[in-house]
């Protein structure tokens, strides 16, 4: 592995997470948005990662193998789990029922999503720091 391999890795995971991150707030921010541009009531956005996979070939053998470089966005995607139905027939898209169909962003889910990421973008973030600090115990230990 070379030597900037686990800063890469490590920084693709922050990106990540900071996806993740501005994925939630924006669920959490369109909690109550009943009307879209698309029409309809706001879906639910999930950030979708893969591993960042790099062929490479091996100094030692010379065969040729895959090498994780971290992991990649892909896309955000709407869940399609079905919306929420409210009774509130004062609301101005409520159907001829009085039913609301409100957006499938569950607070709950989303502030232990954001928990979650939180937390891995502070390991990686440590991760970071840990490696800066190897590097700089080598540059020492050369000096010497």
């Amino acid at each position: 592995m070379k030597v900037f391999d686990t800063m890469q890795i490590s920084a693709s995971g922050l990106t990540a997470e900071r996806l993740r991150m501005d994925t939630i707030a924006s669920n959490i921010a369109n909690i109550n948005t009943t009307r879209t541009e698309q029409g309809g009531p706001y879906r639910r956005k999930i950030a979708v990662f893969q591993e960042n996979l790099e062929t490479e070939r091996s100094r030692e053998s010379g065969k040729i193998g895959s090498v994780s470089r971290g992991i990649k966005a892909v896309g955000v995607v709407e869940d399609e789990s079905p919306l929420q139905s409210v009774y509130d027939p004062t609301h101005p898209d409520a159907d001829a029922n009085g039913y609301v169909s409100m957006p499938n962003v569950n607070i709950l889910n989303e502030m232990v999503d954001l928990i979650a990421s939180t937390r891995a973008y502070e390991a990686n973030v440590t991760a970071v720091n840990a490696t800066k600090g190897m590097m700089a115990r080598a540059l020492e230990i050369g000096r010497g």
